[in-house]
């Protein structure tokens, strides 16, 4: 089944503020995050949701397996 796909901007309304949905990309994929608790109110740490923060993912303590955990609802597209 093909993934819906989302622009940057629809990405953006999904941050915990405008939405209920806490959302965030990775390397193409949108990752529903809305669950965890280290992304209450749509931060976490120095890191917002509504993003893609696949260029920031360099500083992050731990490695990018920490998304297995969470469902993909969509791919990140150009708009």
């Amino acid at each position: 089944m093909a993934l819906p796909e989302f622009t940057l901007n629809q990405l953006a309304l999904r941050n915990g503020q405008d939405r209920e949905e806490i959302w965030i990309a990775f390397k193409g994929l949108i990752y529903d995050v809305t669950k965890s608790r280290l992304w209450k109110d749509g931060k976490h740490y120095e890191h917002w949701a509504g993003q893609d923060l696949s260029a920031e993912f360099t500083d992050a303590p731990h490695d990018e397996y920490v998304f297995d955990k969470f469902r993909v609802v969509g791919r990140l597209i150009s708009s």
